[in-house]
């Protein structure tokens, strides 16, 4: 559904958002960029796990699909082909 895409979307924005500035500060105080990357990666793979599997959260609103309708449609496909021609070579 809908509201669910958009709320996996806003928890995967601000955890990468989160764990970005916290690994900044880190890194800088320290002087280690390696731990910066490890604190994004860290909340990449945490944001993954959390929006990535379809969790009961994100399907709350599920949509409402139009019924099948069976009334001869496929007799009205075949009768409208055309057969096909082929290039002559």
């Amino acid at each position: 559904d809908y509201k669910g895409q958009k709320l996996a979307e806003q928890i995967f924005q601000g955890i990468i958002l989160v764990s970005a500035i916290i690994g900044f500060i880190y890194g800088y105080i320290t002087e280690q960029f390696g731990w910066t990357v490890y604190i994004v990666m860290a909340g990449f793979a945490l944001s993954c796990l959390l929006t990535l599997p379809p969790w009961p959260m994100y399907r709350r609103n599920p949509l409402k699909w139009l019924p099948v309708q069976e009334s001869g449609t496929e007799e009205k496909k075949s009768a409208d082909r055309k057969p096909k021609r082929y290039a002559k070579s």
